[in-house]
């Protein structure tokens, strides 16, 4: 998600986090201004519903105004181009696109009898 606070609260001619928590206290939502700095200088982990509401009261705006959906590529990617990113152990595809790499058993190898190797048991409890 992409927070648009800075820019809901920029076209209602609020520049600063001091104007801003004025623009709440309008509307009786009272956070402190270290809270309202953190809202304005970086996107929120999370944010209560019910202080949602009191922003968008506050700037006169919707939910859709402050949140913008982006695309599943560019959040998990991170500036990261989706054919570099790779789960750990997958060999590069080769047209066959077959997923990660896995070990292979060795059947038959190793200093075992001519008619196959004897199975190994697992100690007793």
């Amino acid at each position: 998600m992409k927070w648009n606070l800075r820019w809901v609260a920029a076209q209602r001619d609020i520049w600063r986090p001091s104007d801003l928590l004025e623009a709440f206290r309008e509307v009786g939502f009272a956070p402190s201004l270290s809270k309202v700095a953190a809202l304005w200088g970086q996107k929120p982990i999370t944010v209560r519903l019910d202080d949602l509401d009191r922003i968008c009261a506050a700037l006169g705006c919707t939910v859709a105004d402050l949140l913008e959906a982006e695309p599943q590529d560019q959040q998990a990617g991170q500036g990261q181009d989706a054919a570099d990113r790779r789960v750990v152990g997958e060999q590069p595809s080769r047209g066959g696109g077959r997923g990660p790499a896995r070990p292979v058993p060795r059947r038959g190898s190793g200093t075992g009898s001519g008619s196959g190797a004897a199975r190994r048991s697992l100690p007793p409890n």
